[in-house]
């Protein structure tokens, strides 16, 4: 089968669906990528897949998304691809629209999160749930990351059976791994004994970074490092200006986008993540195969994710005292740190394997 896998940036296409796409790839299928240009196409071209460029742009104008559309039923009636699997809400929408213009025999959509609960005007959120309800209705297979996002559909009436996946990540790229860990340490100059705090996600506000700055300050014996980027297509304010006015000094370490994320995850202690609203955050997965302690928002994802108690502690969203103590309560304790973070990787062992997550969703496509 030839199959168009779609999203809207590089970035999630090289993070989020590669893995699928060479798991159906693997499986004898032709598989091609259809999202906007960027530079972290490159190294998926280097593998032998074909990526097409189409304008896609993160934003509700209607003249860019019309542009777009365009180019994605003419794309699909050019090449005939028998399923569509189209990814984020924006993407998804165009993608499915288009896949039913063209004749596509098979249309399929994963939700990675609903805009309808991601807060902002009531007008975006009410045009989120209607291009939800109209793409549904074009939709033949509808997973979902979370058991929150399946209940949503089901509730809202987008779709009468949506089947949630969830996500995953290889436990044997991200594990403990005492040696490189030593390595990223002297690579940073940090101390063997310093407890480091790591957040791992795109520099804008709604990861709460405006929160993690201001909780940061009081636990103040604790590294903090932070591994991202703003996206060109992210909007609002900078965050590496926040961070670097939070008065944290040596303490803060920017480490950018890196390929290495596994080897940061292994030099660290906690993980944090205090968004304002998830899907199934990919980076928290990360960090339980790495047998990090969570520290996330009490929210739809994380809290599919985190055990409170269990495999870490869950704070509510917006409020920096509370993520302070939590924090703060993990540094002070390496115990704790230890257990929580053993069985958080036995959770995400047993939920979040990458190759029986894609295995799975290559069944339910029918691949």
């Amino acid at each position: 089968m030839k199959i168009f896998e779609i999203t809207n940036v590089d970035f999630s296409l090289r993070h989020f669906l590669l893995p699928l796409m060479r798991a159906a790839r693997d499986r004898g299928h032709e598989v091609i990528g259809v999202c906007a240009e960027g530079p972290l196409l490159d190294d998926i071209r280097a593998e032998g897949f074909r990526i097409v460029g189409v304008p896609f742009e993160r934003s509700l104008s209607p003249l860019a998304h019309l542009r777009a559309f365009r180019a994605l039923v003419a794309l699909m009636r050019a090449e005939k691809p028998d399923l569509v699997h189209a990814h984020a809400p924006i993407t998804g929408f165009l993608g499915r629209l288009a896949a039913r213009a063209a004749g596509v025999p098979k249309i399929a959509t994963t939700s990675h999160g609903f805009i309808f609960n991601q807060g902002g005007p009531w007008l975006r959120r009410a045009a989120g749930l209607m291009m939800e309800l109209i793409a549904g209705r074009v939709t033949d297979v509808f997973l979902t990351v979370s058991e929150a996002g399946a209940a949503d559909a089901r509730r809202r009436h987008i779709f009468a059976n949506p089947v949630p996946i969830g996500n995953g990540r290889d436990p044997a790229r991200f594990r403990p791994d005492p040696t490189l860990r030593g390595r990223i340490r002297e690579e940073f100059g940090t101390p063997a004994d310093r407890v480091v705090i790591v957040a791992v996600s795109r520099l804008v506000r709604d990861k709460g970074y405006p929160e993690l700055a201001a909780a940061m300050r009081d636990v103040p014996d604790a590294e903090f490092w932070v591994v991202g980027e703003r996206l060109a297509s992210d909007r609002g304010d900078d965050m590496v200006e926040l961070l670097r006015d939070a008065g944290l000094g040596r303490r803060l370490k920017l480490l950018g986008y890196r390929h290495d994320v596994e080897a940061v995850l292994a030099a660290a202690d906690i993980f944090t993540l205090p968004s304002y609203h998830e899907a199934l955050p990919m980076s928290v997965i990360e960090a339980m195969f790495c047998g990090l302690p969570v520290v996330a928002s009490d929210i739809n994802g994380p809290r599919e994710q985190v055990v409170e108690g269990v495999t870490g502690l869950l704070v509510p969203a917006r409020q920096a005292a509370p993520l302070a103590a939590a924090l703060a309560r993990l540094a002070a304790d390496p115990g704790l740190r230890a257990r929580l973070g053993a069985a958080g990787r036995a959770r995400a062992l047993e939920r979040y394997d990458e190759a029986k997550v894609t295995a799975r969703t290559l069944d339910l496509l029918g691949l």
